[in-house]
């Protein structure tokens, strides 16, 4: 994955030892983003900053699966966009550890070998993956109310547990 080598003989929803980075360039709308290794992400923005943007991210990333941990969900994955501002100074951009860049897993239905169940897009993904005829290229299929009504139950649901606080939308 992204030139890292994964340990052998992983399960499905195994965990990593340790969290890994793994960078994208981003695609033009409605493409998908492109996988590459740690090399050619320095060859693109320079080594330091390369190091500074893993480093950020890795250390963003366990700070918030550890407090979603002791919420009862896990983190499988995100992803966050940095830039640089005026000054050249590294900024987070968009938005961040939300049910659209994340992978949310509720802890107490966690297994090893199974597809979890998630508090996030992956339901969309997966309602996608049954539309008939559809080539995975923009535009995506009209999604069906009872599909948006139920992914938007799913954030409802990661919200309240993350935050310990009801939903008031």
């Amino acid at each position: 994955m992204c030139g890292i080598k994964l340990p052998s003989g992983m399960q499905m929803a195994a965990k990593l030892d340790e969290p890994i980075f793994t960078p994208a360039t981003k695609a033009a709308m409605g493409e998908h983003d492109e996988n590459i290794d740690f090399d050619t992400m320095s060859d693109v923005v320079g080594r330091d900053l390369a190091q500074q943007i893993r480093d950020v991210s890795i250390a963003l990333y366990t700070k918030a699966s550890d407090y979603a941990a002791r919420q009862g969900i896990i983190i499988a994955d995100t992803k966050f966009e940095f830039g640089l501002d005026e000054n050249g100074t590294l900024t987070l951009m968009d938005e961040v550890l939300t049910a659209d860049s994340s992978r949310f897993w509720p802890a107490d239905q966690y297994q090893v070998g199974v597809s979890p169940p998630s508090y996030d897009k992956q339901f969309v993904r997966d309602y996608l993956e049954s539309v008939p005829g559809w080539n995975k290229k923009a535009p995506a299929p009209t999604l069906p109310q009872d599909i948006i009504d139920k992914t938007a139950a799913k954030y409802r649901q990661a919200y309240e547990i993350l935050t310990g606080r009801l939903w008031i939308g």
